[in-house]
């Protein structure tokens, strides 16, 4: 009968205990063993399985006498014990059959925790002073200058970068959340709460995915959101709302937009027929906006257009 030798994976990230039926039935079976103890060996141990700390020798002598040992590997997955034992059948070879099983893995999603637990640490004490003493208001300018960045990885079509610099709008999530626990009592929240928020809202404002409500068009599933989005926040403007810290243009669109679900008639300004102070100036630019809506077009992001390539015209003539 040839030794076997099974390395039982688990995630780090789910509660201890949580294994598949599978996992369960082999270490009630055999004879287990962990490099040192953790949460998943008390685990185990509380379900009245023995576990034995030791190492590849006592885990090959229990595999020949026995036919099968297990090896519950620990929370960062004992990768050198899982080499020494790989060398040492390869140069052994009939020694042992080594056989990988994963008790349990991650969900999707289960970085976040990950996410979640550094930015802890960086803000308990020993951690990073920096981050330490920021406050929302100090971090404002970081979450527009990530999110721009973000945009730009998106205008430039580049996968990578936008993956890099979505981390790092996740980084001031993360950050802002960690900040909220130290609030006092009452004003408190944490990153659950901002998560708990999302999902409530997501669920509420999308019946016909979680509440069988029939649609038949993508308009009338962006009727249903605005529609449930007026019952939930109560208004007294079309226009309250806004984000009024956005780029001019972009708020010019979100204007015209607002005021055209709302149903309402109110026309734009007109093109004034010369531009020679700001007030003109400004009348000239919304009713640009307020034409380019009427087309279907983006002037925000053709503005910008217009300025990457003049920077590129700029750097054209100095060369």
């Amino acid at each position: 009968m040839t030794a076997r030798v099974v390395l039982l994976v688990t995630s780090p990230r789910l509660p201890a205990g949580l294994l598949t039926a599978a996992a369960w039935d082999l270490v009630r079976e055999n004879q287990v063993f962990a490099a040192a103890e953790s949460e998943q060996v008390a685990a185990v141990r509380a379900a009245g399985v023995e576990v034995s700390i030791g190492g590849v020798d006592a885990l090959l002598a229990a595999a020949r006498e026995r036919g099968t040992a297990v090896w519950l590997a620990g929370p960062a997955g004992d990768q050198e014990l899982a080499r020494t034992l790989g060398m040492r059948i390869a140069r052994e070879p009939g020694l042992a059959e080594l056989e990988l099983m994963y008790g349990s893995w991650d969900p999707p999603g289960a970085r976040l925790l990950d996410a979640v637990s550094a930015m802890d640490r960086l803000l308990s004490p020993g951690g990073d002073p920096w981050k330490r003493q920021q406050t929302h208001a100090t971090l404002a300018q970081f979450m527009l200058e990530e999110a721009y960045e973000a945009y730009d990885a998106i205008a430039a079509g580049d996968l990578a970068a936008l993956r890099e610099e979505l981390g790092d709008v996740l980084l001031q999530v993360v950050l802002h959340a960690r900040l909220a626990e130290e609030l006092p009592d009452g004003e408190r929240w944490t990153v659950d709460d901002v998560a708990g928020d999302l999902v409530e809202k997501l669920v509420r404002r999308n019946p016909h995915v979680f509440a069988g409500v029939t649609v038949s068009s993508i308009e009338e599933i962006t009727e249903n959101w605005e529609r449930i989005k007026r019952a939930e926040k109560a208004r007294g403007s079309a226009v309250e709302g806004i984000v009024l810290a956005q780029p001019a243009l972009a708020l010019a669109a979100k204007l015209l937009e607002r005021v055209e679900r709302a149903g309402l008639d109110v026309p734009a300004p007109a093109q004034p027929s010369t531009v020679e102070n700001e007030g003109e100036l400004g009348a000239a630019l919304f009713a640009l906006v307020a034409a380019a809506r009427g087309r279907g077009l983006d002037a925000e992001a053709a503005l910008r257009r217009a300025a990457l390539e003049f920077a590129d015209a700029v750097r054209a003539a100095e060369a």
